[in-house]
């Protein structure tokens, strides 16, 4: 499965469910989020993020921050109450459409489609903070790790970054599922007893190989959030402290 193969589940997935698509709750499916129920649902999750870095002493001085793996503007609207600037990237058209139609912002967030396995796009040091949150895992593991080097080439020394990803499969059915059933499999399965419009890839992102990845950074916090009944979900507060 490569970048490709992502691009089409994804737009497909933004052509017929792109709410549900981006914040998967069983209730939610044929058009049952309501457009403030799911933003609301975006500042839950960012109004303690930005109020964890601040505890932490690492929020950014500036204001221009990259959203990465947007969707539908989630996080976006959320985090344009705090920040001066969003950039706004996702691989689906259709879902950056959708994204246009719930801006709330008064033009501080600007969405780009990236097609490309890196963020080429953007020259070093271009943003104050990257936040990505439940996107990383849907991607093949070679090519999300790519995308946190990136991350850490295009976050200005002093800047930080929010990295929301699943640490390791609980050990209950589903989990185990991930864990050990062949993605084939597990797609298939997707497809016709979840009725998914298209199948979403996981995998697990362990801190220690964040870590790794970003030399040029420190992990100054990893709180444990949101995990469903097969994932341990962590966020990680990272602080830039040199260049990539």
């Amino acid at each position: 499965m490569g970048l490709e193969q992502v691009r089409r589940d994804w737009t497909r997935l933004g052509s017929t469910e792109p709410l549900w698509a981006v914040c998967v709750d069983p209730g939610k499916r044929d058009g049952g989020w309501d457009d403030d129920e799911f933003l609301a649902s975006g500042r839950a999750d960012v109004d303690p993020s930005v109020a964890r870095l601040e505890e932490l002493g690492i929020r950014p001085g500036g204001g221009r921050v990259l959203d990465f793996g947007c969707g539908a503007g989630r996080l976006s609207n959320a985090l344009a109450a705090h920040f001066d600037e969003v950039v706004g990237v996702d691989i689906s058209a259709p879902m950056l459409a959708e994204a246009r139609r719930l801006d709330r912002s008064g033009g501080r967030i600007r969405f780009e489609l990236n097609e490309r396995p890196d963020l080429s796009m953007f020259g070093e040091d271009s943003f104050d903070l990257v936040y990505t949150d439940l996107v990383l895992q849907h991607l093949p593991p070679d090519l999300a790790e790519g995308y946190v080097r990136e991350f850490a080439r295009v976050v200005r020394p002093g800047g930080a970054m929010v990295l929301g990803v699943p640490e390791s499969e609980r050990r209950t059915f589903k989990g185990m599922v991930f864990r050990y059933a062949p993605w084939p499999l597990v797609a298939l399965a997707q497809r016709t007893l979840l009725r998914y419009p298209a199948p979403m890839r996981m995998h697990t992102l362990p801190a220690e190989r964040i870590a790794a990845l970003v030399a040029n950074g420190r992990i100054a916090a990893s709180d444990e959030y949101w995990g469903g009944d097969h994932w341990r979900h962590l966020r990680h507060y990272v602080v830039m402290e040199g260049p990539a």
